[in-house]
């Protein structure tokens, strides 16, 4: 009993700050769950901004790719080209 007197003018010593913080974590714990399910649906979808962003980029990396490979097909096509040049002298 007496603890409970002596917690009971805390409010007024405290102005309204405990009250407020006991306010915002009643808050926090009721919007925790509803935070936790968007975050994780939020994490399983793509958006269609990210999906755009991902196929740009696969573009991008297939247009690299085949540049490379060209690239190539034309050094090995000049290497060939300088050999039966001096295959032939």
């Amino acid at each position: 009993m007496r603890a409970f007197l002596l917690l009971l003018p805390l409010p007024l010593v405290c102005g309204g700050c405990v009250a407020a913080q006991v306010a915002s974590t009643a808050v926090d714990v009721v919007t925790l769950p509803v935070k936790a399910v968007s975050e994780g649906v939020d994490a399983v979808t793509t958006s269609q901004s990210e999906a755009d962003r991902r196929r740009g980029r696969r573009i991008r990396e297939e247009e690299q790719r085949l540049g490379r490979e060209a690239r190539r097909r034309e050094r090995e096509r000049a290497r060939e080209e300088r050999r039966t040049r001096d295959d032939e002298s």
